[in-house]
């Protein structure tokens, strides 16, 4: 296969039950339907998503009912890893039919697909009853087998947690356990093209282990770009983010920032004199 293939990520969809508005403020059910509609009219259209975790505020049977209902508009498929809002047991009833997912809601959630052009490998990075991220050691040596048999396949690891600190004060409180541990194990297997991370609501790069971790923006609100250790946990509504992933086989993996919404525009550079002055 020659032609390129693109993977959209999008992030931290925090959807509540009863069009509630997340914080009392953003209505993240409005912006995961404008960003489905977006994704869908895009061309070219992304040939898969990939949603790096919070899919839901509270990880509630009803939340996930809202969705499940709301992805299955997606042109494409897609698929999950959680994050620290979610649930394990309840974000496994609501998406039995993701038979990519494991059924053991009391181990975390990891999973191998081999099908597409680029091997997707999802992490659970949540703890339990925390905020912050974190790779068991069970963990770590189930992803070294599995990247040691195909170590010439291009991968990209997906996650909800950066394992790196941010500068941005209240999301460094509880940093991620085993960074080194995985950064390691990440050098060792150059076929990672990319960690895909969420968490943090901005688009951020990190050099890691050789490879790249790229943090996807939220779909809605955006954390404050505040870099004082001080930093209060405050989030403001920028405009939502997605990031999209171009792998072809010669060119390599390129990733893109996007924004959802409409802006003016596009115009031209030239018209039939040149380059318009």
């Amino acid at each position: 296969m020659n032609s390129p293939f693109l993977i959209a990520q999008i992030s931290d969809l925090h959807l509540k039950a009863d069009q509630k508005l997340t914080y009392g403020v953003v209505d993240c059910l409005g912006a995961l339907r404008r960003a489905i509609d977006h994704l869908n009219a895009s061309q070219p259209r992304p040939d898969i998503v990939v949603i790096s975790g919070d899919l839901v505020d509270f990880g509630r049977a009803d939340e996930y009912a809202v969705l499940k209902r709301e992805l299955a508009r997606l042109h494409m498929p897609v698929y999950l890893v959680p994050g620290n809002h979610d649930d394990r047991e309840q974000l496994l009833a609501g998406f039995t039919h993701h038979t990519y997912l494991p059924t053991n809601a009391n181990a975390p959630l990891d999973w191998v697909v081999e099908e597409h052009p680029v091997r997707l490998i999802g992490l659970d990075s949540t703890r339990p009853g925390a905020h912050g991220g974190q790779l068991l050691d069970s963990q770590l040596r189930w992803l070294d087998e599995q990247l040691s048999r195909r170590p010439h396949v291009p991968t990209l690891l997906i996650l909800h947690h950066p394992p790196f600190i941010t500068g941005i004060g209240h999301m460094d409180h509880e940093p991620f356990i085993n960074t080194a541990a995985l950064e390691a194990l990440v050098a060792r297997h150059p076929q990672v093209e990319r960690l895909l991370c969420g968490h943090l609501h901005r688009p951020m790069q990190r050099r890691f282990g050789g490879s790249l971790s790229c943090v996807c923006p939220g779909t809605s609100h955006q954390i404050v770009l505040d870099l004082e250790a001080s930093a209060p946990a405050h989030f403001n509504l920028e405009p939502a983010g997605y990031l999209v992933h171009r792998w072809h086989p010669q060119q390599g993996l390129v990733t893109h920032n996007a924004v959802f919404g409409e802006y003016a525009g596009p115009y031209p550079f030239y018209d039939v004199h040149g380059l318009i002055d």
